[in-house]
């Protein structure tokens, strides 16, 4: 019989886990290091069934603190003044495949090019840990005020605005963003993005999965409430690959 595996991503915390039904794996990941059953005699959670490790799509990557306090004040202190100028709303739209849906409630949104020295540090830092190098990048970055009650539903971003990767900053509250595979339902995973942490999604994960961000409500993450409070995202993204006509080419 199997003994329990446990691995470790190095430096890389993350807060991830992912119930996969019948046939599928379970996980329980914390702290930078993962676990997950296989046919053991001890279980790693209850009634852990035998199973065969089903692995979520390459590309989920998440950093915890990875700003300091001062850098996120930073950040806030810039930023609060712009996003003033404009009042919440509903009906973000967004393209999820070959349907449009209404993403987004109870938010307000600008696109920022120029930011102060500490701040442009910042970001540089982000793209360099979240785009390989020679990456064509969006330069506006896209900054996302969703209000305490505010939530977004499951989409996929338009491949016809951005490519690859999508790396974003979550700045004032926790929230818990969950993944789903468009193709089986049964395949999803929560993402504990806590407050100054930075998510990463490429590759498969970006265009097979939806990603939402949960309603206050619905705010738990491994049976613990996570309360919401307002949110600010600051996200960063690269240009798309290839544009043909109207049809865009995502790298595999």
């Amino acid at each position: 019989m199997a003994a329990p595996m446990t691995g470790t991503f190095g430096a890389l915390s993350m807060a991830l886990r992912v119930w996969l039904c019948r046939s599928a794996a379970i996980w329980s990941v914390f702290r930078g290091h993962m676990k997950f059953c296989t046919n053991s005699p001890v279980p790693l959670v209850p009634s852990c069934p035998a199973v065969l490790p089903l692995l979520l799509p390459g590309g989920v990557r998440l950093l915890r603190d990875f700003l300091s306090p001062e850098e996120e004040g930073s950040l806030l202190k810039e930023l609060e003044r712009p996003l003033a100028k404009g009042r919440y709303q509903d009906g973000h739209w967004d393209q999820v495949r070959e349907r449009i849906c209404k993403a987004i409630h109870g938010f307000r949104e600008i696109e920022k090019a120029h930011w102060t020295g500490q701040n442009t540090q910042i970001l540089q830092r982000v793209r360099d840990v979240a785009f390989p190098s020679g990456v064509s990048q969006l330069p506006l970055v896209h900054v996302l005020d969703l209000k305490a009650d505010g939530y977004i539903k499951p989409h996929i971003d338009s491949i016809k605005f951005c490519g690859s990767t999508i790396a974003g900053l979550s700045l004032l509250s926790s929230s818990v963003m969950r993944l789903m595979s468009e193709q089986n339902k049964e395949h999803w995973a929560d993402l504990l993005l806590e407050r100054r942490s930075l998510y990463i999604i490429s590759g498969r994960a970006r265009y097979e999965f939806t990603h939402e961000i949960l309603k206050d409500e619905d705010s738990t993450f491994n049976g613990q409430r996570v309360p919401r409070g307002r949110r600010i995202a600051v996200i960063c993204r690269n240009l798309p690959e290839a544009v043909v006509g109207d049809s865009v080419f995502p790298s595999s």
